[in-house]
């Protein structure tokens, strides 16, 4: 089974309350090996709801405490992240997960990059809040933006 950020399967699970649909994602979707995640959801928060940037750090850091993840108001919203983040452990948990694909440069979901906190679009390295719990248990995560139809064969394949 793998973890699929439920935006990149077409759910309007995305902060603004649309959809990431990833077209190659999708045409493999009636397989039945993907889960659908969305780590916001499962912390408690609403969809649609404000954007988020993780502050002074990436994922790894607002784990570990020094970082925080704020809406672009100034809401704390770093419980619910964390939450969120357990949750999905725990879905991969029960479901023998064996990769995810998530959602490039989501405060959550981010693999490779996350917007750097400062809501003007810049984009640092880093992982989102999930991806890092996840990368930590040692499940492979991989971005969207790099899936190739080999690839996802291949994870289709384990």
């Amino acid at each position: 089974m793998i973890l699929v950020s439920a935006c990149l399967l077409g759910l309007n699970t995305k902060y603004n309350g649309e959809s990431n649909a990833h077209s190659l994602i999708l045409k493999y979707c009636s397989l039945g090996r993907f889960i659908p995640v969305c780590p916001e959801q499962l912390g408690g928060l609403p969809t649609p709801r404000e954007p988020v940037e993780i502050m002074n750090g990436s994922g790894q850091e607002v784990l570990s405490g020094p970082s925080l993840a704020r809406g672009e108001r100034g809401e704390a919203v770093t419980g619910q992240f964390i939450k969120g983040a357990n949750e999905v452990l725990k879905i991969s948990e029960m479901m023998d997960v064996s990769a995810a694909i998530l959602k490039e440069r989501s405060p959550s979901c981010g693999v490779n990059y996350i917007y750097d906190g400062s809501f003007t679009h810049r984009i640092i390295p880093g992982q989102g809040v999930t991806a890092a719990l996840l990368r930590g248990q040692k499940i492979p995560i991989y971005s969207e933006e790099d899936l190739t139809e080999e690839l996802l064969k291949e994870l289709l394949s384990d």
